[in-house]
């Protein structure tokens, strides 16, 4: 592995660093210091107050509006789509300055941003897939944080083995009627706009061609005919919708690529979703260094514990053994080799520590870390009771554990089969 950075990605670092300093501050001491779309979204149940945008605005709705400000600032130094080309607001960021983009925002721990799905990975694909008329009309979109984004992949027969996907789109005249059903959809209920795939060949899984026939379009989500159903998760929020279509009709000009590249289009927003996972290793050292913090003020005595303090020092290690992951598979890509089998080794090693570090911190910080938002004694606001709970999704979300560890046996091992 190669730890050193080429003159342009060190400036790259020190431009990004500058404008942070001259901005951040600023924005949080309008804005309020707590990001209050890291649980996005909150409750569903909002007041009248909590409905109100602006500065200081509680509920979802603050939470969002907070998010586009941001967004919209990061805009103006064109930092918000980095990997972008530059004639669409872009600075067609190297994946070293993504890595270094990635890790210094975890360093700082800016606000989350409003179009996260479109600026990652709906914005590029658009770019690289659409037409002339379609870029003008949904790039500056995304950029400007107009409105908000969504991707509708998964199904509920069509999670891990996405190429299973049954929603079908029939063609009829200029348009397609849309039938089937779409869930874990993130903050589709906030959403105006999506990327979805459907299936527009209705015998490919029959005939073995299950990876044929799958189209992507993007949908406009209060068109008649969708019905979007958030689902209340483990810790109370609604981050995850279903969605559901009968006989909704989308004009055929909504078709990213031709019919039938769906799986192509798909496999280019993926890989897109991959690029800030480096920052992960640096906010999982945040947290760590935090409930320590805690500790010590909340509970000391904790901090005499062999056990604990063994499992302080075993989650400080795996840390950086995970940093040291990353930037092994950034090397290879790098040298234009294949980042196998480093990429499902680090998610799986994301999973594990993001809930080891959610189970210490409750270990560490006493039987107040347990007390949920608005019982008496929290510790940190009952940040910890929502993180011990929401973690259990990193053994799915990005691919289930299970999948990850079939394919790593059968492939990076190479284990003979039953």
């Amino acid at each position: 592995m190669d730890f050193s950075y080429a003159p342009e990605d060190e400036a790259f670092r020190e431009e990004l660093e500058s404008w942070l300093d001259d901005n951040l501050p600023k924005f949080l001491t309008e804005w309020g210091e707590q990001d209050l779309g890291e649980s996005d979204p909150a409750d569903a149940e909002l007041s009248e107050d909590e409905n109100q945008a602006g500065p200081g605005s509680a509920g979802i709705m603050g939470a969002m509006e907070k998010r586009r400000a941001w967004q919209r600032l990061l805009n103006t130094g064109r930092w918000a789509a980095i990997n972008w080309p530059e004639e669409w607001g872009g600075r067609d960021a190297t994946i070293t300055q993504n890595v270094i983009y990635s890790e210094t925002m975890a360093r700082y721990r800016t606000p989350g941003i409003y179009n996260a799905n479109g600026l990652w990975q709906i914005g590029p694909m658009i770019i690289r897939w659409g037409t002339e008329e379609q870029k003008q009309q949904w790039v500056p979109n995304i950029l400007n944080a107009e409105d908000h984004w969504c991707q509708g992949f998964s199904e509920p027969e069509a999670g891990s083995d996405l190429a299973n996907l049954r929603t079908m789109a029939v063609r009829d005249g200029e348009e397609y009627v849309l039938n089937g059903t779409k869930i874990w959809t993130s903050s589709a209920h906030l959403a105006r706009w999506g990327l979805f795939l459907v299936r527009t060949d209705p015998n490919s899984i029959a005939e073995g061609r299950k990876h044929d026939g799958i189209t992507a379009m993007i949908l406009d989500l209060e068109v008649p005919g969708i019905d979007i159903r958030p689902i209340r998760d483990i810790t109370g929020e609604e981050m995850f919708c279903e969605i559901f279509f009968e006989d909704a009709r989308v004009p055929s000009s909504c078709l990213l690529g031709a019919e039938g590249e769906g799986w192509a289009v798909a496999m280019g927003t993926l890989g897109s979703e991959r690029v800030g996972t480096a920052g992960l290793a640096v906010g999982m050292r945040h947290d760590l260094d935090a409930m320590v913090s805690l500790a010590r003020s909340n509970n000391p005595e904790a901090l005499n514990d062999p056990e604990l303090r063994q499992r302080i020092a075993r989650a400080h290690t795996d840390i950086e053994y995970t940093k040291l992951l990353n930037y092994r598979a950034l090397s290879k890509i790098l040298r234009n080799e294949k980042n196998w089998p480093e990429v499902p080794i680090a998610k799986l090693q994301w999973s594990h520590l993001a809930q080891s570090l959610a189970e210490l911190a409750c270990d560490l910080l006493g039987p107040e870390a347990m007390v949920a938002k608005g019982g008496m004694g929290t510790v940190d606001g009952g940040s910890w009771n929502r993180l011990y709970v929401f973690q259990r999704y990193t053994s799915i979300g990005a691919g289930t554990t299970e999948v990850q560890k079939n394919i790593i046996a059968d492939k990076a091992i190479k284990l003979p089969r039953k």
